[in-house]
């Protein structure tokens, strides 16, 4: 799809996004542990939940697009498209590390392997293949940040708002569920990029203005449901599974075409319903302003009407905290207004940031080589025919004439191989469109 160069920027962006990963889970083993000490089994249970459904959820789709690759990708593709790491593993192998759930390491490990061989151009087109697995890897971040770290940021600040007070491990736990969330998008945002055609720059403003709105309304989406769940707790999984149903069932409507098989695609149009709980993602095709705004309509009418119940119930009847009702209603209108606010900034965003453009004006087109005079090759396979038909010729020679380069087809007249990610291509025509 042509060369995108990796700035220090995108190689910080990655190696902090490991940091990142490492962090979290020993916090994740950290607050488990917690909790347990604490004998707090229902926050307990529900993290474990979180945690384990998320980790089958971003493995599955990656080992669903590692078994994509097999089937679409012939032998030789597969040794010159693969890093040093895939190589020396087979494909059963590397099941095998996705059902022990270290799929997504491994991923990781391929890319930074990839991004600091493109920055001391150490190997050939790794700029194009160090693209492509961040593609697929900002995706599965984009995943697990909101089937884990978006849910338990919403269950640590419930815990807080429940106890009434600070507790340094989660408000540990809170700040980095909120840093993973920011990481994730603008790493989805300016993965991106590497499809814009070269007249087209995205400055890095672009990506500080999409941070922002992203932050703002994910921070107001996330508080809602922690200020509605922190007096009904119960009522927030039934709040959750119907609001799921409404989204899937108008993906489903939408014939989404994400993934390479059924199944898979039921998987994705689940998983972006999860997403779209807490924040909008473009998964549609053609233009999509309408729907985005009855979604963002939907979603302020659900965030306002969570901090009124959350407000009456404060006022009528309060749990072990008590917010007095002057308090209670400046939270709702900060709320609301911080969603307000974030979808002024979004519209900023599209109206000077993000650039309009159709299908065909991106980059990554299915793989093809430079143009071919179609009557030279017809010369030369002509002329690689007669060579092969002289019994006076070796069978060995024949066999070493048999590459392009002997039969008098130019080098450069060999196509030229190329990595593109289709399914982030999709998701591109969707982000520009």
């Amino acid at each position: 799809m042509g060369k995108f160069k990796f700035s220090p920027l995108d190689i910080f962006l990655m190696l902090l996004g490991l940091v990142f990963l490492v962090v979290d889970i020993g916090l994740d083993v950290y607050a488990v542990v917690s909790f347990y000490q604490e004998k707090s089994y229902v926050s307990l249970s529900v993290l474990i939940l979180l945690l384990v459904g998320s980790s089958l959820l971003v493995q599955a789709f990656s080992w669903l697009w590692y078994r994509y690759e097999e089937s679409e990708r012939d032998q030789e593709e597969k040794s010159m498209n693969r890093t040093k790491m895939e190589k020396c593993l087979s494909l059963s192998y590397i099941k095998l590390l996705h059902v022990l759930q270290l799929g997504i390491y491994f991923r990781h490990a391929g890319v930074v392997e990839m991004s600091l061989c493109s920055a001391n151009s150490q190997v050939n087109d790794s700029e194009g293949f160090a693209v492509y697995m961040i593609h697929d890897l900002s995706m599965l971040r984009l995943i697990e940040t909101f089937s884990e770290s978006a849910p338990q940021l919403v269950l640590m600040i419930t815990i807080i708002l429940q106890q009434g007070q600070l507790d340094h491990i989660t408000v540990l736990k809170a700040v980095g569920s909120l840093s993973a969330i920011a990481l994730s998008v603008t790493m989805y945002h300016r993965s991106m990029r590497s499809f814009l055609p070269d007249k087209e720059k995205q400055q890095f403003i672009s990506s500080v203005v999409y941070f922002l709105w992203n932050l703002l309304l994910i921070c107001s989406r996330l508080t809602a449901l922690a200020l509605f769940a922190s007096v009904q707790p119960c009522f927030i999984f039934t709040h959750f599974l119907c609001s799921w149903l409404v989204l899937f069932f108008f993906l489903w409507r939408s014939k989404t075409d994400f993934m390479s098989s059924p199944c898979g695609e039921w998987l994705y149009r689940a998983t972006v319903a999860l997403i779209w709980y807490f924040d909008w993602f473009n998964a549609l095709k053609g233009r999509t302003r309408y729907k985005t705004m009855v979604y963002h309509g939907y979603i302020l009418v659900d965030i306002s009407i969570l901090c009124s119940l959350w407000c009456w119930k404060m006022t009528t009847d309060p749990p072990l905290f008590e917010v007095q009702l002057p308090y209670a209603v400046i939270t709702v209108v900060t709320v609301v207004a911080v969603y307000i606010l974030g979808l002024v900034l979004k519209m900023i965003y599209y109206q000077c940031c993000h650039p309009n453009l159709s299908k065909e004006e991106l980059k990554g087109d299915d793989t093809k080589g430079p143009p071919v005079d179609e009557q030279h090759l017809m010369k030369c396979v002509i002329s690689s025919e007669d060579v092969v038909d002289d019994p006076s010729i070796d069978d060995n020679v024949t066999n070493r004439n048999l590459n392009d380069e002997d039969r008098g087809i130019p080098a450069q007249l060999a196509p030229e191989i190329k990595r593109c990610n289709k399914r982030m291509r999709k998701l591109a025509e969707n982000f520009y469109s």
